[in-house]
């Protein structure tokens, strides 16, 4: 983490105490690897999800985001700043192949990594779908998955939710590893990684919010 980060996560820490009251919690924090290659997987729900992992988080997150974001000059030099990298979901199989390696070139840097698996925000707040990304980096790599269920943030929304007070929740698990995969990632191989994967995001969140993946 560098300094400039550091400062503006505190400053950002203090806003958020005193200008947004909300009704904030954070379990499970000491889950949180102190050092290694981790990547977090999340559901999301919210714009701001990213932040609120942030501000939760012992280590700086790495966040994934799509590279149309990256156009916007003002949120590019944030993302930029905030040390994101961009990934093109339109792309072929040059493109993924291409994000694969970077993402394991990041990962070689002992950092956290940020994903949202659904690879959208979920507007009914419930569990989508996963894309494969996430599951075949942690594969390959043997890299510790870190989930976290949020819950709560589907509630910012309009005018009058600084004044609501949302009850928010941030629920971070246990790491783990997915199965180790010999051979090619078949589609059925992959979707099995998947199931794994988001089953424990859905553990950490309410029945009525695991969507596809409740039991």
């Amino acid at each position: 983490m560098t300094l400039s980060q550091r400062i503006i996560l505190t400053l950002v820490k203090i806003l958020f105490k005193f200008f947004i009251s909300w009704t904030w919690k954070i379990k499970g924090r000491d889950n949180i690897p102190s050092s290694g290659p981790v990547i977090l997987i999340s559901n999301h729900v919210n714009f701001f999800d990213p932040i609120l992992l942030m501000l939760s988080s012992t280590r700086w997150i790495h966040f994934m985001a799509k590279e149309e974001l990256f156009h916007n000059p003002f949120l590019g030099f944030i993302l930029r700043w905030a040390q994101a990298y961009p990934i093109n979901r339109r792309g072929g199989m040059k493109e993924r192949k291409e994000t694969i390696k970077h993402t394991q070139n990041k990962l070689q840097e002992d950092i956290i990594l940020g994903i949202f698996p659904e690879g959208e925000r979920s507007h009914e707040a419930k569990l989508l779908s996963a894309k494969p990304g996430a599951a075949v980096i942690a594969a390959r790599m043997g890299v510790q998955l870190l989930p976290v269920g949020i819950i709560g943030t589907e509630k910012i929304h309009g005018k009058r939710w600084p004044w609501q007070q949302p009850h928010i929740i941030l629920n971070i698990g246990r790491p783990f590893n997915l199965p180790p995969t010999d051979g090619k990632f078949t589609r059925s191989k992959i979707q099995s990684l998947n199931i794994i994967m988001m089953r424990e995001i859905a553990k950490l969140l309410p029945p009525d919010r695991q969507g596809v993946y409740a039991d």
